[in-house]
């Protein structure tokens, strides 16, 4: 029955705007809507008082409000909480609360699965199962500021979960639209981030879409190391990637810069010469890097680089001027490298094993 029915818990104020006009409804219908679901976080049509009776029958036969379902909680020590959420498929994706001084991080994952197959990342190695729809995008943030027992709510969203956001582009678009929307998150742009392995075509297309933050997953500074562990270089070569971030920065006028990411994997690329490359390559770009020590998971070869590596990677980087930050490792008591609950659970149905975890009825 759901199916047939339309999720307006992933439409857009725009969007919103259009399905009220469609159904002979005057347009502020829509502003009352996205406030009574994503700043009140009322889902049912009947508590909202200022929809007259017809309405609300009118919108209970032809749509519904329904975020994903939270299935498993797991919260580390220093309050990091991932969330294992099941799709209405019966897909299942993570996202993550991280709690800091002056905010709230909540990274998000816009597929289940991925079909890029980053050498160094969990989801990769479960190959991809789907897109999510924007409903089951915005929904995770829905659920974080509304179905959570933390109540302070989300200020910064990352799309760094599971899967590749650019090649989802069309809900991830929606998704940061109704984030940066006052009458529902009013989140900043600033406050909006989204992380790209480099899908060029895309990050051209990004700005002309939605102001938002854009982060680049480069990792590696030559096309040989590169082609090795993020394979969509194959395709979108770093000169190619360069350009596009060129692009990007000069439609703001040069009033942006780029987060770029760098998991440091032991003996992989994490040398003093790859840190020269890698400064030689950004010289142009206006750029902070955020360096991200490697997240060991079940099945893969990789170690995380040693500290005294690490600390000399930074410090090559920011004697070259450039603004260099190195990510708390957080979460490692709760399987902290994106995908790694996903891919433990599918593990646990292969093998008929039972899943120790805190299991959320």
């Amino acid at each position: 029955m759901s199916e047939e029915k339309l999720n307006l818990l992933g439409y857009s104020l725009q969007s919103l705007e259009a399905f009220f006009e469609q159904i002979g409804e005057p347009k502020f219908r829509a502003k009352q809507l996205i406030k009574w679901v994503h700043q009140k976080g009322v889902l049912d049509f009947d508590k909202m008082s200022d929809f007259n009776k017809p309405l609300r029958i009118k919108l209970k036969s032809i749509a519904i409000l329904l975020p994903p379902k939270i299935e498993e909680i797991h919260t580390s020590p220093e309050g990091t909480i991932k969330y294992l959420i099941k799709l209405e498929s019966g897909s299942m994706v993570e996202m993550v609360r991280i709690p800091e001084k002056k905010r709230m991080t909540l990274c998000i994952s816009s597929q289940a699965g991925c079909a890029l197959q980053c050498t160094f990342c969990a989801t990769g190695a479960q190959g991809f199962d789907k897109n999510l729809t924007s409903d089951e995008i915005i929904g995770q943030l829905w659920l974080a500021n509304f179905n959570s027992e933390d109540k302070t709510l989300i200020t910064n969203v990352v799309f760094m979960g599971m899967g590749e956001p650019l090649l989802n582009f069309v809900p991830v678009i929606e998704s940061a639209k109704i984030m940066k929307e006052q009458l529902a998150y009013g989140l900043s742009r600033k406050r909006i981030t989204i992380s790209t392995s480099g899908i060029t075509p895309q990050i051209d297309k990004l700005s002309s879409e939605v102001d938002v933050s854009l982060a680049i997953s480069l990792h590696a500074p030559t096309n040989e190391l590169r082609d090795e562990i993020v394979p969509i270089n194959k395709k979108y070569p770093i000169s190619e990637l360069i350009n596009s971030c060129n692009k990007y920065l000069d439609f703001y006028n040069g009033k942006r810069s780029i987060t770029i990411e760098y998991i440091l994997i032991d003996g992989v690329n994490d040398s003093k010469e790859l840190a020269i490359k890698l400064a030689k390559l950004l010289s142009k770009v206006s750029c902070k890097i955020n360096l991200i020590p490697f997240n060991p998971f079940d099945g893969s070869n990789y170690k995380r680089s040693n500290n005294k590596n690490i600390e000399v990677f930074k410090k090559i980087l920011m004697n070259k001027g450039f603004i260099t930050t190195l990510r708390v490792t957080r979460g490692d008591a709760i399987d902290g490298a994106c995908g790694q609950l996903v891919g433990k659970l599918k593990k646990s149905v292969k093998g008929k094993k039972l899943i120790s975890h805190q299991l959320i009825s």
